[in-house]
């Protein structure tokens, strides 16, 4: 494949250029990963007759390659970035496909294995893409048209799942291959298709760990235990406690989407004007109110429209996380953009790895207790975001920057 400057793809049909690369990759990626979490709860429920237990044991599972993605920098020592991220896309989309072959517990965390790492994988690459060939001024507005992109994949995916699952009487074996194999398809037009970008500064392979990006390191742990609790029990308690079936699980999730594909792109013009402190906070302060909410629909039995309502907030305010990837580009050395978001996806599963089944026992004895916790997740990520100071770059990476005297970058 032909290696191009990235300064060069100007002279590239729109479709070729490294953003339409970004683009389709973004449509590419949901219609496995979000077709396989719309079916988990109610397939690991149905076929295989998980409890809080299991399903916690299975998103720990599936957080260890996040966990060991600083491996990404041993792997691009002998391949490229973009090689990388697509072939991960590609192993994604065929774990997807095959998943309802293997409908025991054994079987289901081998293949979650296997498509957790090439999500992850992907997820990493893809990240570091995307702050090395986006401008610094547009970064947080692309960045929201790539969230309302792959909102959009996924949009579609779920439409078809809630107008055909009962209609059809489909089976869980059936979407899986489809929505699977449709990844594998565009992720192998993708490294067919495109030129090999060659972004202007080089990166480093090899691990780095700099005391000037500690607070972007500490705000990515917290990100990561906070967010286990949302993706591991939200959507289990909608199926457990209220009995949610495919079909409603999925209109759920495509309220979201919708909401999303209209506010992903004001998401990304108000962290270009407000900043991505202000920004990070709002969001934070919002998790804390959404997590002792679902808390009280334990204590207090408050019902189900206030738990999809709550739902739908917090995967709203989950959508703000795109200030935490500019916050980073801004104070960041160029040629550290690639190892660190290896560095920083290992530190933001460190707690996704042990977390889940934890909290899975914990939530056998109280689901309340586990969502009081999430809060106090939230409101030590909203801590850590005051901070981020207004004007963020290398040399005033917080607001302790200006107190101490300038220091080398390490």
């Amino acid at each position: 494949m032909k290696t191009m400057p990235l300064a060069d793809a100007r002279a590239l049909p729109l479709w070729r250029r490294p953003t339409s690369l970004l683009f389709a990759m973004a449509l590419a990626m949901p219609i496995a990963f979000a077709t396989w979490s719309a079916l988990l709860n109610n397939f690991v429920v149905e076929v295989a007759q998980f409890d809080g237990a299991d399903i916690g044991l299975l998103h720990t599972v599936r957080e260890i390659p996040g966990f060991l993605a600083v491996g990404v920098i041993a792997v691009i020592m002998f391949v490229r970035e973009q090689v990388l991220g697509l072939v991960s896309l590609i192993l994604l989309g065929a774990a997807t496909a095959i998943t309802a072959w293997f409908p025991s517990l054994g079987g289901i965390l081998t293949i979650t294995m296997l498509s957790s790492i090439g999500f992850h994988y992907y997820e990493t690459v893809n990240q570091s893409l995307q702050l090395q060939w986006l401008p610094k001024e547009r970064a947080p507005q692309i960045l929201g048209w790539l969230l309302a992109a792959g909102s959009a994949a996924t949009l579609v995916a779920y439409v078809l799942i809630v107008l055909t699952w009962e209609a059809f009487d489909l089976s869980y074996n059936l979407v899986y291959l489809v929505s699977g194999g449709i990844t594998v398809a565009l992720a192998a037009f993708c490294l067919l298709a495109y030129p090999q970008f060659e972004a202007p500064n080089p990166q480093l392979k090899k691990f780095i760990l700099r005391r000037r990006y500690w607070l972007y390191y500490a705000l990515q742990f917290m990100a990561g235990a906070r967010r286990q609790i949302f993706m591991v029990f939200a959507g289990f308690m909608m199926v457990e406690k209220f009995g949610f079936d495919v079909h409603e699980v999925t209109g759920l999730f495509l309220i979201n989407l919708v909401i999303n594909m209209g506010l992903a792109p004001v998401f990304g013009r108000a962290v270009a004007r407000f900043g991505e402190r202000n920004t990070l906070v709002f969001e934070y302060s919002g998790l804390v109110l959404v997590f002792l909410a679902y808390g009280g629909i334990y204590w207090f039995g408050w019902g189900v429209l206030l738990a999809s309502v709550l739902y739908v907030i917090d995967h709203m305010l989950f959508a703000l996380a795109l200030a935490l990837k500019t916050y980073f580009q801004k104070i960041a050395d160029p040629g550290d953009i690639a190892p660190t978001a290896a560095v920083a996806f290992t530190i933001n599963h460190i707690a996704a790895v042990g977390l889940p089944w934890v909290l899975g026992l914990l939530w056998l004895v109280s689901p309340a207790a586990v969502f009081g916790l999430a809060a106090s997740m939230a409101a030590t990520s909203l801590i850590l975001a005051l901070m981020i100071p207004r004007h963020p770059e290398p040399g005033n990476e917080t607001v302790f920057s200006r107190f101490v005297a300038a220091a080398p970058a390490e």
